[in-house]
């Protein structure tokens, strides 16, 4: 079982050009992405979150269910669901404003207990910057790890919500020692300021960054970089790349057994790079429709794990 932490949101996304285009409402959020896009690719997986009964709090669960992911550890409240204003720039780009004053996934609380079977836990993107729910995850994260678990974590940087930039940085060094793997994007690593290198030291046994439609590298504690390019691809958008990504490390990962530090050391290059091309063309699917609309397993035949 691999278990996703984070938020569940909509995603308002123009249907046209101007600042007075219709928005569509689509079911987002970057761990509700990659939850579905682990239950897409066949892999167990559980969702960990807090959730609004309001309608589209239903929606969610019900995207989640269809995508054969387990819903029964996600926290339900009153309070309505976060909505994040999508803006498509050239070449597909996506930014967002957010609207996050008391929506539901804010008062998430660690649980008792992750679901028997656990393998796996993904964290990351606004679940582990708004508070009080930030240090719930947080705290779910530095558990998990004192447990031996493996996992993931993709800050997934929303400039926007993040208040103190510096204390943000130093929050994230801290979760080093408590991640197995690493991923983000080249441009979160320009905002956060650091290397491969220095992340590695600190913790995490692999890196994996995203370049867009240039591909993907993996930097071990070896000091080996392993290197794919993208797979080409008419982009409609790039919304749920990243999130696909992490889901395709995580399954391919799993369907090798290596979710475990010694497991990846023991990977090497061909390993590496059949995980990365898998991840790449994963993630190309994604990008060639509109929306966060992940591929299923059927749509990767041939293509390993």
């Amino acid at each position: 079982m691999i278990v996703v932490a984070g938020e569940a949101l909509i995603d308002l996304v123009p249907q046209g050009t101007g600042a007075l285009a219709a928005l569509k409402p689509a079911l987002g959020g970057g761990p509700y992405n990659t939850a579905v896009a682990l239950g897409r690719l066949g892999s167990p997986t559980s969702f960990c979150s807090r959730a609004s009964r309001d309608a589209f709090g239903e929606a969610l669960l019900d995207g989640l269910r269809a995508a054969g992911v387990d819903v029964s550890d996600v926290q339900r409240g009153p309070e309505p669901t976060t909505l994040a204003v999508a803006t498509i720039g050239d070449g597909g780009s996506a930014a967002y404003s957010f609207y996050v004053d008391g929506t539901a996934d804010r008062l998430f609380t660690a649980p008792a207990a992750l679901p028997a079977g656990t393998r796996a836990v993904s964290f990351g993107t606004c679940s582990l910057v708004l508070e009080p729910g930030a240090s719930a995850y947080e705290g779910l994260m530095r558990s998990a790890a004192a447990e031996g678990l493996f996992t993931a974590l993709d800050p997934n940087i929303r400039p926007v919500l993040i208040p103190d930039a510096d204390a943000y940085r130093a929050r994230f060094r801290g979760w080093l020692p408590s991640v197995s793997l690493l991923k983000l994007s080249e441009e979160d690593a320009r905002w956060l300021g650091g290397v491969p290198e220095e992340w590695l030291a600190a913790g995490p046994s692999a890196v994996v960054i995203t370049h867009g439609g240039d591909g993907l590298s993996a930097h071990t504690r070896d000091g080996a970089v392993h290197s794919v390019p993208g797979e080409r691809v008419d982009v409609v958008d790039t919304i749920g790349a990243g999130d696909t990504v992490n889901a395709a490390l995580l399954h391919g990962l799993a369907a090798q057994d290596a979710l475990s530090p010694e497991a990846l050391a023991g990977l090497g290059a061909s390993g590496w790079t059949e995980l990365l091309r898998f991840a790449a063309r994963a993630a190309a699917v994604t990008c060639s429709r509109a929306g966060a609309e992940p591929p299923y397993a059927w749509e990767l035949d041939g293509v390993r794990p």
